[in-house]
């Protein structure tokens, strides 16, 4: 005689409850094991975030304080004034080159004339 755990005695019916049961059961096992991961991530991620958003405010402080002495000491040889307004076209200058580098580097992200001619003729390969 079988066991009262023999799954010859057992429907189709009941073993097909207890499938979608550990189915069920693995399913959540699985998202319990990817939220701990993600949480894990964050917190590793939010760690790293702080410590870059301190390290950028350092140095923004630290490039206005030499900015700073470069005025003065300048304002020694040509004059508050002069010195101020040649240290600022020296930067307007520099931020307008990086920008356009920038600018010219995003333009990347449309693609080139040979990119382009390859998505009209349908190609896969660019």
């Amino acid at each position: 005689m079988a066991d009262a755990g023999d799954p010859q005695d057992e429907s189709i019916g009941t073993l097909l409850g207890r499938l979608a049961d550990d189915g069920r059961a693995y399913v959540k096992a699985e998202i319990g094991v990817y939220k701990a991961i993600a949480a894990r991530r964050a917190a590793r991620a939010r760690t790293g975030l702080i410590a870059l958003a301190i390290g950028a405010v350092l140095l923004i402080s630290s490039i206005t304080a030499l900015l700073l002495g470069l005025v003065l000491w300048l304002s020694t040889l040509i004059g508050p004034l002069p010195a101020g307004l040649a240290v600022a076209a020296a930067l307007i200058l520099t931020g307008l080159l990086l920008v356009r580098m920038g600018i010219s580097g995003l333009r990347a992200l449309g693609g080139d004339e040979a990119e382009r001619e390859a998505l009209t003729r349908g190609d896969d390969q660019a």
